[in-house]
């Protein structure tokens, strides 16, 4: 059992999903030292817990706050051996308040896994990201009910 889940056994010809696995760190400073060795950290960190096999994943988008420009993180999953993997940079949103210093990866992995069975890493001050599910804001009721009518009015008009 991991983070307090109890993984599903596999059937042995369990379909293969593409599922997203999250991750983040920060960096103490902007160079391509602290960079390399804070992405090496993340994905190594998010292979081992999900028992990741390289050859599974799909692709792999990496990004930065603005404050980063050093490397791109990307190049420290070529240090790790991904040459097949199509991997892609970028910058995240400079939003008010948001965590600075900081890289997030997005892996996109064929597994048989459930989508509940994934663990996201989020290490260092990058755990501020991840909000329990208690803390995301409802969406009022009437909202949901307009938008449901607009799609039930689109659908028929079809």
């Amino acid at each position: 059992m991991k983070n307090g889940r109890t993984p599903s056994p596999i059937p042995p010809n369990a379909p293969l999903l593409c599922r997203g696995v999250r991750g983040a760190t920060v960096v103490s400073e902007n160079s391509a030292e602290a960079v390399l060795f804070a992405t090496r950290e993340l994905l190594y960190t998010m292979i081992q817990v999900n028992q990741i096999d390289p050859d599974m994943v799909a692709s792999a988008y990496f990004t930065t706050t603005e404050d980063i420009t050093a490397t791109y993180p990307a190049v420290a999953a070529r240090q790790l051996g991904w040459f097949d993997v199509p991997l892609l940079c970028g910058h995240e949103m400079n939003v008010t308040n948001g965590l600075p210093h900081c890289i997030r990866i997005l892996l996109h992995w064929n597994t048989p896994k459930s989508a509940k069975e994934i663990i996201h890493v989020y290490l260092h001050e990058a755990a501020a990201l991840r909000p329990d599910k208690e803390d995301v804001p409802p969406v009022p009721a009437e909202e949901i009910e307009m938008v449901m009518k607009h799609w039930q009015q689109e659908t028929i008009s079809r």
